[in-house]
C-alpha cells in the first residue's frame, strides 16, 4: 500500500531524528521510541524556532545602536580569499547610543570590513581612520520605524508558520499510531492537547519576542 509507505517512511524519519537527539542511536531501535521522547523532541523544534526569531530581530535596527545590528554582516576578505562573519574578524562596542566602533584584530581587513557595513543594506555609512570603522547609526524617521515594525512582524509570522509545521508534522505522527493501533483514540487525544497546548505556548513566545522589538523600534 503505497499511503502505509509513505507514512512509515515519515515515522521513520522522524523517529531517527528523536533518536539521534537522544544520544543513543547504537544503542536504540527507533520503533522504540517513547511519546514522551516525541514530545521531548517535539519541543526542542519549537524552541529552535523561538532561538531563530530571536537571532532574526537583533538584526533590525532601532532607535539605539546595538552590536547585535551588525551580525547579518559578512564580510569579503581580499587577503584571505574568502567571506567572513564580522564577528569573527572584529569586536563591536556601542559607546554611545548614535554610534559603533568596529575593532578590527587584523588591520589589514580595516577596508574590507567598512566596505561590507555600507553594502549590507542596513542604511549606514561607515568610514575608518586606519584603526577603526566607526559607524554613525542616525535617528529614524516616522516612515522607517513603521517599515521596520513591518519587517518585524513578517519575521514573526514567518516563524509562526515554522511552528505550525512542527504542531502538523507531530499531530500526523500520534493520528498514525491511532490509525495504527499503536495508541487508544484517548491517548490520541491527550496528545494531541499536548501538542497544541506547547504551539499555543510558543507562538505565544514569537509574539512576546516581536511585540518588544516593536517597541524598542518605536521608542524615541
Amino acid at each position: 500500500d503505497l499511503h502505509l509507505s509513505i507514512r512509515r517512511q515519515r515515522q521513520m524519519c522522524i523517529r531517527d531524528r528523536v533518536v539521534e537527539r537522544s544520544g543513543c542511536v547504537s544503542l536504540r531501535n527507533p520503533l522504540e521510541v517513547t511519546v514522551n521522547e516525541y514530545l521531548s523532541a517535539m519541543t526542542d523544534d519549537m524552541k529552535s524556532a523561538v532561538d531563530s526569531l530571536k537571532k532574526a530581530l537583533a538584526t533590525v535596527r532601532t532607535g539605539r545602536a546595538t552590536p547585535a545590528l551588525l551580525d547579518s554582516v559578512k564580510v569579503l576578505v581580499a587577503s584571505y580569499g574568502a567571506s567572513m562573519p564580522i564577528k569573527q574578524l572584529a569586536t563591536i562596542n556601542a559607546p554611545d547610543a548614535r554610534m559603533l566602533v568596529v575593532t578590527p584584530w587584523d588591520k589589514s581587513t580595516i577596508s574590507d570590513i567598512e566596505r561590507a557595513i555600507g553594502a549590507a543594506s542596513l542604511g549606514l555609512n561607515p568610514s575608518n581612520d586606519g584603526q577603526v570603522v566607526r559607524v554613525p547609526v542616525p535617528a529614524l524617521t516616522g516612515d522607517r520605524r513603521q517599515d521596520l515594525v513591518k519587517r518585524a512582524r513578517a519575521m514573526g509570522e514567518d516563524h509562526k508558520i515554522r511552528i505550525r509545521g512542527v504542531r502538523k508534522e507531530y499531530n500526523q505522527i500520534f493520528k498514525d499510531a491511532e490509525s495504527d493501533k499503536e495508541i487508544s483514540e484517548d491517548d490520541l487525544e491527550r496528545y494531541l492537547k499536548q501538542v497544541q497546548k506547547a504551539t499555543s505556548e510558543y507562538s505565544g513566545a514569537l509574539d512576546a519576542l516581536v511585540s518588544a522589538k516593536e517597541a524598542e523600534i518605536v521608542e524615541v
